[in-house]
């Protein structure tokens, strides 16, 4: 994803050790395991989609998508549980397993589980197998888990692998987004923020994949424009926050909600608010109150 999930939430790294472990997938296998409260979570969201007529490809995409969104709110927000697995005796980056959970989110994490879940529901008889091969195909390069170095750190990669595969439409072009073609560099240059890159083959490897991302300057729809082109963003469109952090092209994550007066906020998994919420301001005035933001970069997600 765009900026390593590590590097969303870095200033919490500590925290995550108390945090409970999520279901996780073997690296060999396709299927992730869950536990009950999983497992609960998905069929009473599934049971909610099919009553409000939202189960369906007829069904608009966007506001599927938002509507599970909605039923996370108040969903407790959780730290680096993709990394967990690197903290395990005999754990290889090599070897990265699937991790799939619903108590509990981080921003990528919530984007991640509410268009999964919104395509998976369209299926007769959808389960967390379901949901699970969603989950991986849009979070690892190409639909292809292959290991740490697989998955799509930097979430403009991930916005742009996604769109090549049709499961998602970048906005950009045509909400007159400008170029980002900043050399993206973060995991490289704060190898010590990241334990996979203790491993001297993955440095290496995230390094190359840094470089070829030279070659594709992200959309970025700059900070002064957004309140112009907010009636072209729907609800359930994936939002991604640009910064002009060195290295780094985005700082969080999450999805376009218009509310029932017609105001664009934001709904999210923010590590400063402890929990799936939607912005009490504005799209606008959120991205405004960010440290160093430089715009937003918006995709459309498809039914794939």
């Amino acid at each position: 994803m765009s900026i390593s999930r590590r590097a969303f939430v870095r200033d919490a790294a500590l925290l995550a050790a108390a945090l409970a472990m999520p279901a996780t997938l073997d690296a060999t296998s396709l299927l992730a395991s869950a536990d009950d409260a999983d497992r609960a979570r998905l069929a009473a969201w599934l049971r909610t989609l099919r009553h409000d007529g939202l189960a369906s490809v007829r069904a608009p995409m966007g506001r599927t998508v938002a509507r599970v969104g909605e039923m996370a709110v108040g969903a407790p927000y959780r730290a680096n549980t993709l990394e967990e697995y690197l903290a395990a005796a005999g754990a290889s980056p090599l070897r990265e397993p699937l991790t799939a959970y619903l108590t509990g989110f981080d921003c990528v994490t919530l984007v991640e589980s509410a268009l999964a879940i919104a395509r998976a529901s369209a299926r007769s008889r959808a389960g967390w197998d379901d949901f699970a091969r969603e989950v991986e195909r849009m979070r690892y390069r190409g639909g292809v888990r292959a290991g740490y170095t697989s998955r799509l750190h930097y979430f403009s990669e991930w916005i742009a692998d996604n769109a090549r595969r049709g499961l998602v439409r970048d906005l950009g072009p045509e909400l007159g987004a400008v170029e980002d073609a900043r050399p993206l560099r973060f995991m490289t240059t704060h190898r010590s923020a990241y334990r996979a890159l203790a491993d001297d083959g993955v440095y290496r490897e995230i390094g190359e994949m840094e470089r070829r991302l030279d070659a594709s300057p992200r959309h970025l729809v700059p900070t002064a424009r957004i309140a112009s082109v907010l009636d072209r963003i729907r609800t359930g469109d994936v939002l991604a926050f640009a910064t002009s952090i060195e290295g780094l092209d985005c700082t969080h994550t999450g999805l376009a909600y218009r509310d029932r007066a017609g105001v664009m906020r934001v709904l999210h998994a923010p590590l400063s608010g402890g929990v799936v919420q939607i912005s009490r301001g504005t799209l606008p005035q959120y991205v405004a109150g960010l440290r160093t933001p430089t715009g937003i970069l918006v995709a459309r997600p498809l039914r794939g």
